[in-house]
């Protein structure tokens, strides 16, 4: 059944087309990703879709009745309501007496507890969290996601990934998180130049049929290009008559140029930038580091060698940002001490860009790395460097401002490189980046001639860049692995297991646990052994005065004295156990006694 369906839809900026006339169906079933450079319009089709904006042109039809779930790319939280009020915002007050138990554990999951918590003292991607749970919390046909594996660390993507694949309804998300992609979709639809194009299948099937595409767009490009050159010998020679041919042609020249030259520039290509390293680099020797009664880090040990490549991974506020704040020496250590080669260059791209003046233009900010830089191929001028990053010329001009979210992460990365560092710091370097973006940004790493150190979560960025993680697996502690992601994840794993086998084989070498002591009392046969053992002793005694005084009345009868003298010896071995016999009976009846005694007095 058809849920939604978008047709010929436009829509404009003052300076860019972004929608040129697409459309999209989506059916009950369908999962969808929606992929595309940033700045393409991804989000703005999301609000078309979402009927938070209306486009320039175009229809948008949805299935009567139809409940959709809409989590925006920056949700806006406004108000004065807890947590748990702002995941039921808007809900029935029936959906809340039901579903509280299970909005608690959803935010549990997404590692938010405090529920009370006022949401004008989050973080923005503390909101977008809280807003993932609200959309989960209400009952929809169809899911609308505007990046939401955005803030999650790997737990909470392994989570969300589970229930999205769980979910019966249609979705259509964009994200940039390919294993999230190749697990979840069944389709993919590509947003280029304001052209939408489809592709069936998982993240790896795009890219295989994408490949497809490319080799036979560019056969068409090897024609076009014969096709110029005989129009260009034509231009060179001249136009003697001006007529409506001609100009035709003219005309026909300079379109097929243009389309070639848009083609050939399309493609963002960095090359290789850093100032030499020297053997020294950065020794982290036995450091540590608290806040608030919580240690982060606790006496850890490391050396980055020159061409290192690290994946810092961990639970969101384990201290993965503080550790590289920490080796950048914008916070000193608790504990111990960070020694820094002299010829060390850092380049940091943080979180949140906040260094970045929002004001200037594009290419002001570049130009804050310089005017210039050598490169292995010769010196490369901030322009050109922007071009390769896909800022053209008349984007360059804009003040940062106008760009998208997106834009500005590519923006701070092209200034960080313009710089030349030896050692790249990224911190969750992967949000609100493209995947063309990041594929050229990792491409770019491979040739990178220094240290690379990045905290993400992104599982397909570190199995492509990273040999070793540091991953933070509680209490302070970092523990390295050899490899990316899955090899971490293997590892642990495995550690895991073995840990548990340990554990049991202590369990069954340890003496059983004392049994808690069972409440004293006599046996039924003891019972009836203790009423009768003193009359038994008093008997025994009396058969064993008796024999005595028959031993002396027969004194002279060596035989008669032989069998009275075996009878004596085995009434004396009864009449003693008889005794040890009392003497525990006697005993156990006191205690019984004084148990009870002292359970009258409690």
């Amino acid at each position: 059944m058809l849920v939604l369906s978008a047709e010929k839809i436009k829509q404009s900026l003052p300076d860019k087309i972004l929608l040129d006339d697409i459309s999209l169906f989506l059916n009950e079933r369908d999962k969808v990703g929606l992929i595309g450079i940033n700045g393409t319009g991804k989000s703005t089709f999301m609000k078309i879709l979402s009927g938070s904006l209306q486009p320039d042109s175009g229809n948008i039809t949805y299935a009567n009745p139809i409940r959709i779930g809409y989590l925006p790319q920056n949700p806006d939280f406004s108000g004065e309501r807890s947590i748990l009020e702002q995941v039921f915002y808007g809900a029935d007050a029936s959906i809340k007496e039901q579903k509280d138990y299970e909005a608690k554990s959803i935010l549990g999951k997404l590692g938010i507890y405090d529920t009370e918590q006022s949401i004008q003292n989050l973080s923005g991607g503390q909101k977008k969290r809280i807003a993932l749970a609200s959309v989960f919390i209400q009952p929809c046909d169809l899911l609308l996601l505007d990046e939401p594996t955005n803030h999650l660390d790997s737990d909470m993507i392994l989570w969300l990934e589970s229930t999205l694949q769980r979910f019966t309804g249609a979705i259509f998300m964009v994200t940039h998180d390919r294993y999230f992609l190749d697990r979840i979709v069944n389709r993919i639809v590509e947003l280029e130049e304001g052209h939408l194009f489809s592709y069936p299948g998982n993240y790896s099937q795009y890219l295989q049929l994408k490949e497809e595409r490319i080799s036979m767009e560019q056969a068409s490009q090897r024609k076009k290009k014969s096709l110029l050159i005989k129009e260009l010998a034509w231009m060179q020679r001249g136009v003697k008559a001006r007529g409506t041919k001609s100009k035709s042609r003219i005309e026909q020249f300079h379109s097929l140029q243009n389309s070639i030259q848009n083609e050939e520039t399309s493609q963002m290509q960095v090359t290789a930038l850093s100032q030499r390293l020297g053997k020294k680099t950065i020794q982290l020797q036995h450091i540590s580091k608290s806040f608030q009664n919580q240690t982060l880090i606790d006496d850890f040990s490391y050396t980055i060698e020159r061409d290192a490549r690290i994946g810092i991974l961990g639970p969101n506020g384990c201290g993965k940002s503080t550790l590289l704040k920490l080796i950048l020496g914008q916070i000193p250590p608790d504990h111990g001490e960070i020694i820094i080669g002299e010829t060390v260059k850092f380049g940091y791209f943080s979180q949140e860009n906040t260094e970045m003046d929002l004001s200037q233009k594009v290419i002001d900010i570049i130009k804050e790395g310089g005017e210039s830089i050598a490169t292995q191929t010769g010196r490369i001028s901030a322009a050109s460097l922007a071009e390769q990053f896909l800022f053209p010329p008349h984007l360059q001009y804009l003040p940062a401002s106008k760009l998208s979210g997106g834009e500005r992460r590519r923006l701070a990365l092209c200034r960080i490189l313009m710089t030349a560092p030896n050692i790249l710091l990224f911190d969750e370097p992967t949000n609100d980046l493209d995947i063309e973006t990041l594929t050229i940004l990792e491409n770019y790493l491979e040739s990178f001639p220094g240290a690379v150190v990045s905290v993400s979560h992104d599982r397909y960025f570190l199995d492509k860049i990273a040999n070793t993680i540091l991953c933070f697996t509680g209490n302070g502690q970092i523990q390295p692995f050899l490899g990316g992601y899955q090899d971490a994840m293997t590892a642990l794993k495995e550690q895991q297991k073995l840990t548990e086998k340990q554990e049991k084989q202590t369990v069954k070498t340890m003496p059983d646990k004392a049994e808690k002591p069972k409440k004293l009392k006599l046996t039924f046969k003891e019972e009836k052994e203790y009423a009768t053992i003193e009359e038994d002793i008093a008997q025994l005694e009396t058969h064993l005065q008796k024999l005595e005084e028959s031993m002396l009345a027969c004194a002279t009868d060596f035989i008669k004295l032989q069998e009275l003298a075996a009878q004596k010896e085995e009434t004396n071995q009864q009449l003693a156990y008889k005794m040890e016999r009392w003497l525990y009976l006697s005993e156990l009846v006191e205690k019984i006694d004084q148990e009870k005694q002292k359970e009258k007095r409690d």
